[in-house]
């Protein structure tokens, strides 16, 4: 009789990875990554671990969006006052603030729980094309499609 692999949190290997978003679409993009993050890509994945590597993106800067989504996408944020609403268009965010239009779209695709806080910590963005985690001898991803 065969038993079900189940992972443990002390005994996953986690390797970094670089994935390239020049030239992706926002959404792809976000949804293998968060998938990288999970760790839904290795064998040994188990649901309620953590079994997912290190990403790294770089170009966050030179993502695309497609359809009118530049003019017609907000984002909200409030400011917990009476009337401290904010709004900023996709194009508003892609030209000040690249890495958050990630995050956001990563952190959106992953479980609304602790373990899900827990792997949007892996997760790394830098706009242009440099990071500074040459230590960690990070591998280059190509995304799928």
């Amino acid at each position: 009789m065969r038993t079900t692999f189940m992972a443990k949190g002390h005994e996953v290997e986690r390797k970094w990875l670089v994935v390239d978003a020049e030239g992706q679409t926002l959404g792809r993009l976000a949804s293998e990554v968060a998938s990288i993050l999970r760790g839904k890509h290795k064998p040994t994945f188990t649901p309620n671990v953590d079994t997912g590597d290190n990403v790294i993106i770089i170009n966050a800067d030179k993502i695309e969006l497609t359809g009118n989504k530049l003019e017609g996408k907000i984002y909200y944020r409030h400011t917990q006052f009476a009337g401290g609403l904010k709004t900023r268009t996709a194009g508003e965010m892609k030209e000040k603030y690249p890495q958050q239009m990630l995050e956001l779209a990563v952190k959106g695709m992953l479980p609304k729980n602790s373990l899900g806080r827990k792997m949007f910590t892996k997760l790394h963005v830098y706009a242009g094309a440099e990071h500074p985690h040459a230590a960690q001898k990070p591998e280059s991803y190509t995304l799928r499609g």
